[in-house]
């Protein structure tokens, strides 16, 4: 698809507003998710416009498997409810209309508009209020990067580009519609954006677009922490997580989400590890849990904390117990991690403590039995595989554990401990 993308460049040599027939491009209905179809074809009936568009274009022309389909219209979303009874309105910075189906939802926003005296900005230029309406045209150039907009017309199957959206697919690079300074002004979210395409998609990021990321990247402190962490999501579980942390990391972006966790860095086999690992379960389909990677991320800086706490004679378990509450906190001020994974984090590190020292037989089982046991064991391998040799023996005891079945389990842990010396109090002398 590349090729033939290429090769058509060079034949028509075409700048500007550009339509790629139906017969010049690979993007089939088939591929198209029925529920987006159904509304596009209802907005189509109803005498609008109606465009798939963003990523899902991107992404078909790659050849690849969209995951959301996105729709563009000139219908407002005052208009769009009327047409679906299974609609929802949403959103204060810019209204957008989420059409039911099930569990699948298709958003569907109105073109957008230039910018007018009604746009609501910050200090810093960073938009937060926006619901001004357009034509395609302006819809295109207020779009992020080039090869997100691009437009798939349902009237006739043609995909329209206002932008330079395909040459980029076609050269395999992540460029920012308009001046780059600017657009991270309106929303410093664009630069984690930037990157998150570029590792997922294997696109190299335009010289003038990363160019003003070292000197803007102090703008993600604008963000809401919530909006933050949904990025982080996006950013870290997605499949490419190694290669997205390394371009993050080159342009400063890591130490904005993760500030404590940056003093720890180049070179960290325990963070290496653990991201090679989530991409290996992305790859393998298996589940992936939002806590545990933030459990690495931090587990350094909670270390480091608790060896402050206790060189002032602070004993171990308060120190660490504090030092987990300060690092999250601290955290929390950044990137809103909810309650359910701050907790699991939580569980992980204690377990550390628990895991690190060689059990009882009775204290063996109750750990084992604990829910959020495997993910304090994993985290522990992990340790141990990263060069903590510390606690190489005792995780190699847990590794035994874990892997025979209970009758055994018993044996090891009593095979462990029945050489320990019993100590008696010694019986009181007559006087």
């Amino acid at each position: 698809m590349i090729k033939k993308l290429l090769n058509w460049f060079k034949k028509d040599a075409v700048v500007g507003h550009v339509i790629i027939p139906r017969a010049d491009h690979a993007i089939s209905r088939d591929a198209i998710s029925s529920n987006a179809l159904k509304v596009l074809y209802r907005l189509n009936k109803a005498g609008f416009s109606a465009y798939l568009v963003g990523g899902c274009i991107r992404d078909l022309l790659l050849g690849k498997h969209p995951k959301d389909f996105d729709i563009a219209t000139n219908a407002d979303p005052d208009q769009i409810k009327r047409l679906f009874s299974n609609c929802r309105l949403i959103g204060r910075r810019f209204r957008l209309a989420h059409v039911h189906f099930g569990r699948d939802i298709i958003e569907v926003a109105t073109f957008r508009g230039k910018h007018s005296a009604s746009t609501v900005k910050n200090d810093d230029g960073m938009i937060l209020r926006d619901n001004v309406y357009g034509s395609i045209q302006e819809d295109a150039i207020r779009r992020d990067f080039t090869v997100n907009a691009l437009y798939y017309n349902i009237a006739n199957f043609t995909v329209e580009d206002f932008v330079g959206g395909m040459q980029d697919i076609a050269k395999r690079q992540i460029t920012l519609i308009g001046d780059p300074e600017l657009r991270y002004r309106e929303d410093p979210v664009r630069m984690l954006r930037a990157v998150r395409f570029a590792a997922k998609l294997k696109f190299e990021i335009h010289p003038l677009t990363a160019k003003p990321i070292h000197d803007f990247n102090h703008l993600l402190a604008n963000i809401p922490a919530a909006r933050l962490f949904e990025e982080y999501s996006k950013l870290f579980l997605s499949g490419h997580a190694f290669d997205t942390f390394t371009m993050l990391s080159d342009y400063g972006l890591f130490a904005q989400l993760f500030p404590r966790t940056a003093k720890f860095l180049p070179d960290n086999k325990l963070i290496e590890l653990a991201l090679r690992n989530t991409d290996q379960r992305f790859a393998e389909g298996k589940s992936i849990a939002p806590s545990f990677l933030l459990a690495v991320f931090l587990w350094q800086p909670v270390v480091a904390q608790a060896k402050s706490y206790m060189a002032d004679k602070m004993s171990e378990f308060i120190a660490y117990d504090k030092a987990m509450d300060k690092i999250l906190s601290e955290q929390q001020k950044v990137m809103a991690v909810p309650r359910r994974y701050s907790s699991m984090i939580r569980d992980v590190w204690e377990l550390q403590l628990r895991l690190q020292k060689k059990p009882s037989a009775n204290s063996a089982a109750r750990i084992f039995s604990l829910a959020k046991f495997r993910a304090g064991y994993d985290f522990l391998l992990l340790r141990v595989e990263s060069g903590e040799q510390q606690v190489a023996e005792v995780a190699a005891w847990w590794r035994e554990y874990v892997e025979t079945d209970e009758e055994g389990r018993s044996k090891i842990a009593f095979h462990k401990h029945q050489n320990k010396p019993r100590t008696r109090p010694k019986s009181k002398q007559a006087t």
